[in-house]
């Protein structure tokens, strides 16, 4: 097991061992280096200042520049990537970078706290030669907040910006980039364990399942560290003291989806980008969703399995995950078991998993989900918690309703189903009549409370709006795929 980390800051190896095994990425750049560029504002992965872009060869040596929230990433993480910040752009002749002349050609700094964030954003779609039109640079400038100038500008600079012009340089950079990260470590480097920090807060990289499943087994106190997209806010924002972590971004496979015949499984270190590109077409619903909860830069870190095994009540994808009648795989040493999901979450802050036992997949049908709705209320349409979330997903059988989920979020201390909701449709026509009455039955299946997102008579009153109108876009969907196909019919008649 080795004690330090290695990688690439701005083009520059980098050796660092002897610090904090909770110490962040952001706290350290500003620290050591003095790279103070990148800024502190809200220290919990929600404006966007302090981005900056991590790569890491992918299995055929290729770079994927993620943008990354570095105040709730920790140092630890980065091992083996490359690092480039807002200082690591303009060439050694001063000459700028061409995201950040279109940055000053617009006027789109004022005070220009943010500006570095936003810049290193349009650096990670501009360096993947993303083309960046109104919509591209929406999801791309999600994640950060601009106080003073006003988007406008800032838009504006996005749009100029011309990949194909300076492809030489994106590339340049890539190359090079690939280059030094092959010669900083060996294939012994990767297999090696890694423990940084020392007795008191220790972060401990396994290299391989079996040496995380042992690990683990043998730590049960420690805390699992998928993106830190969460747990990053408990050291920052709590400032808690949690001892040992254990990171799954290591692991080798961790960061797979395998595709079987007829399900998909995916690993503990996949994150929520990777899923979203997985299912775009087969589950645009869901695919919707994730670039709605969170935006490039939590997407890029956070992890579907992070997601559910922290249990959050108000976390979107476990709702969605036992819509699709999801199971999950749990790893203790060296045995495995298998249940369904929505069995996982028992009540608040409790969930059906022994002590050194880990989330080591989670288990998807395969396929298209035609009747898969996601619906999220919440106060600010991106990168937002939700009030309400429902999750609903129901087969046809020849007009009549079988094998119904209603997944809901925020209605309870877990994740839950409307069982009662689910019985007044399961085995009826689709009708609206039976949708309202499944929507009564809401109020025998939660009793919602009241917090700063809703008060508790609200979330009833919206959960079942959502229900009606899940009903009323399945009905309207069904006849007229049933008016075009009599449509069809007609039409073979003159022909």
């Amino acid at each position: 097991m080795r004690s330090e980390i290695r990688f690439l800051l701005n083009g520059k190896t980098q050796h660092v061992s002897d610090v904090a095994g909770d110490l962040t990425l952001l706290e350290w750049l500003r620290g050591q280096p003095h790279l103070r560029g990148t800024k502190q504002g809200c220290a919990e992965g929600d404006c966007g200042a302090c981005t900056v872009t991590v790569a890491r060869p992918d299995a055929m040596g290729r770079l994927e520049y993620r943008p990354v929230n570095s105040c709730i990433l920790f140092l630890g993480m980065i091992d083996g990537s490359a690092i480039r910040t807002v200082e690591g752009l303009a060439s050694p002749d001063g000459k700028l970078h061409p995201v950040q002349s279109a940055m000053v050609a617009t006027d789109a700094s004022q005070c220009g706290f943010c500006t570095p964030g936003f810049v290193m954003s349009l650096y990670a779609a501009w360096q993947n030669g993303r083309g960046l039109s109104a919509n591209d640079v929406d999801t791309t400038l999600a994640g950060n907040l601009c106080r003073c100038t006003g988007y406008r500008p800032i838009i504006d600079a996005a749009s100029m910006l011309d990949h194909g012009r300076d492809g030489d340089l994106a590339k340049t950079d890539m190359v090079n980039d690939a280059a030094m990260l092959v010669a900083l470590s060996s294939a012994k480097d990767q297999q090696d364990d890694i423990c940084l920090g020392d007795g008191a807060t220790r972060f401990i990289a396994p290299a391989t399942s079996a040496s995380f499943a042992e690990i683990y087994a043998k730590e049960a106190d420690a805390t699992i560290v998928g993106g830190a997209t969460d747990v990053g806010l408990w050291v920052t924002k709590q400032h808690r003291k949690l001892g040992t972590f254990i990171w799954t971004g290591r692991v080798a496979g961790f960061d797979q989806i395998e595709t079987h015949s007829d399900f998909m499984r995916i690993r503990p270190a996949v994150t929520h980008q990777q899923f979203l590109h997985h299912n775009a077409d087969d589950l645009p619903e869901c695919a919707e969703l994730l670039r709605r909860f969170g935006a490039l830069q939590v997407r890029s870190s956070g992890t579907v399995c992070g997601n559910v095994a922290n249990a959050s009540p108000i976390g979107d994808l476990p709702p969605v995950l036992m819509a699709l009648a999801s199971k999950i795989e749990l790893t203790k040493a060296s045995k495995t078991r298998i249940l369904d999901l929505e069995n996982f979450f028992l009540d608040y802050g409790k969930q059906d998993r022994q002590s050194g036992e880990f989330l080591s997949a989670i288990l998807v049908p395969q396929g298209p989900a035609p009747h898969l709705r996601c619906y999220k209320i919440s106060k600010r349409f991106d990168q937002d918690i939700s009030a309400v979330m429902l999750a609903a997903n129901l087969h046809l059988d020849d007009g009549v309703i079988t094998d119904i989920c209603l997944a809901f979020g925020g209605m309870a201390g877990i994740p839950k189903r409307a069982n009662l909701a689910e019985a007044k449709l399961a085995g009826k026509p689709l009708d609206m009549a039976h949708f309202k009455a499944a929507a009564a039955a809401l109020m025998d299946d939660f009793t919602p409370l009241s917090d700063m997102r809703g008060s508790a008579e609200y979330r009833l009153l919206t959960s079942q709006n959502l229900l009606i109108k899940y009903g009323l876009e399945l009905i309207s969907s069904r006849q007229m795929r049933l008016a075009g196909a009599d449509l069809a019919v007609g039409l073979e008649g003159w022909s």
